[in-house]
């Protein structure tokens, strides 16, 4: 009899057990899960943080440098937005350069990949048919920048037809695709 009541006494004092680890691990994965949410957070505002100076690193010489191409603009826009509910066009570019009959959409990243490429394609895909639909007549450039650009990247933006544009010391160089710039 003695050992059943042993028994009995080990199964509850383990399913107590049981419990309580099983409580304990519940507590630390809301912790865990607390944690990793702020540091997501943080990482993301540091992430859009660096890409932010980018832009601001080269947004200011963009002018500049494509004049020495031989192209003009005069306008220089940071974040412009076309929100077209009507049409269901919704995009931002980073830095927006304009003239009369030209206008070249730049997407800024701190390590553009291949999908930020297509995602810019993507994008100047959308400025046309918004400007389509808007009577508008200008031809669109694409051009990406990097801080890092990797070769792989790089070689696929120029064959997609868009201007790179790079660091090189304490400026930065574009690099016109290959053949003609592609046009929207």
């Amino acid at each position: 009899m003695e050992d059943r009541e042993q028994l009995k006494e080990t199964k509850q004092i383990l399913r107590e057990n049981a419990e309580r680890f099983d409580r304990q691990m519940e507590e630390s994965r809301r912790e865990w899960e607390e944690s990793n949410r702020e540091w997501n957070k943080r990482f993301g505002d540091f992430g859009r943080r660096f890409g932010e100076i980018a832009e601001y690193m080269v947004a200011p010489g963009l002018q500049d440098k494509f004049r020495e191409m031989g192209l003009t603009f005069q306008e220089v826009s940071n974040h412009a937005k076309v929100h077209d509910y009507d049409n269901n066009i919704f995009f931002e570019v980073d830095v927006l350069l304009e003239n009369g009959d030209k206008a070249l959409l730049v997407e800024v990243k701190t390590k553009p990949t291949t999908e930020d490429v297509q995602d810019h394609i993507d994008r100047l895909e959308k400025m046309r048919k918004y400007a389509d639909l808007h009577g508008e007549k200008r031809t669109f450039l694409g051009a990406v920048a990097g801080v890092v650009m990797t070769d792989n990247v790089k070689e696929y933006a120029l064959k997609e037809g868009f201007f790179v544009i790079e660091p090189s010391g304490e400026t930065f160089n574009i690099i016109p695709p290959s053949d003609q710039p592609k046009e929207w």
